[in-house]
């Protein structure tokens, strides 16, 4: 069921979007159609927008830049920040290599995550959500050694189109490991969910990876806690998917489908 979010003249000022996990290739035209859509039609509206991770299926380097199909998709998120939309970025598990070209590139800033701020008169943490994934041993391991610095200087010292290769690589054995892992072991652990709350003292977390788009809600001692998961995105499909979040001035929050109505229960 939908119910009109853009057509409502009355309604209230979008103070922020969120997406994540669009999984931008030049192997899925339609998806990157939509996104440039997206950001022409509803981003720009925005006061901001939260890019929470997997924007790209992978970064191999702020070096692969210069070609044609990532020049579209940064001179897109550089139109944006250059009519006032302020634009942030969480790299997430595929991404996670983007860095301050990139940054000067689009106008974004880049945000460590944890990453806690206010709005709508909500105090938030925003995350990719990969991080708490806790139950997978093997890529929490695998995890931790992509982000250590040491790594990413020696990965980076190799040519762009090894990167891509050994990139390539990674994905397939991803894709392989994955098919044999439970749909309870790659999702957050609750344990880690509710650390992350409380040490953010945050009412409202909203996170992506895990392509399980929902709104789960915790009692607290302080009050009920609510996290926002958000939609992947493919539109090469026959069946699409993808979709954002809004947060409204009245502090209202909505979540929206691919043709920008709201989604309701």
């Amino acid at each position: 069921m939908t119910d009109s979010y853009q057509a409502n003249a009355a309604q209230p000022e979008t103070v922020a979007l969120f997406v994540s996990d669009v999984h931008l290739q030049e192997s899925m035209p339609k998806t990157t159609e939509t996104f440039l859509g997206f950001l022409q039609h509803h981003a720009s509206r925005a006061r901001q927008v939260y890019l929470l991770g997997d924007l790209f299926e992978y970064w191999a380097g702020d070096d692969d830049l210069e070609t044609p199909y990532l020049q579209q998709i940064t001179t897109a998120l550089r139109r944006l920040s250059d009519a006032g939309v302020a634009l942030f970025w969480v790299g997430g598990n595929r991404d996670f290599l983007v860095s301050k070209d990139f940054a000067s590139a689009t106008g974004a800033t880049l945000l460590d995550e944890p990453y806690v701020t206010n709005i709508g008169g909500h105090r938030l943490v925003l995350v990719h959500g990969d991080a708490q994934c806790t139950d997978d041993a093997g890529y929490m391991a695998f995890r931790t050694q992509v982000r250590q610095p040491q790594w990413q200087q020696q990965f980076l010292s190799m040519p762009l189109a090894q990167r891509k290769a050994i990139i390539a690589g990674m994905r397939d054995q991803s894709r392989a490991a994955n098919s044999e892992k439970s749909y309870e072991i790659m999702d957050v652990n609750a344990k880690a969910i509710d650390e992350l709350f409380d040490a953010s003292e945050a009412e409202l977390m909203i996170h992506g990876h895990t392509h399980r788009p929902a709104l789960h809600r915790y009692a607290s001692p302080k009050g009920e806690r609510q996290r926002y998961v958000l939609p992947d995105w493919d539109c090469d499909i026959e069946s699409p998917r993808g979709g954002w979040i809004a947060i409204t001035a009245d502090g209202a929050i909505h979540r929206i489908g691919l043709d920008g109505r709201e989604l309701t229960e």
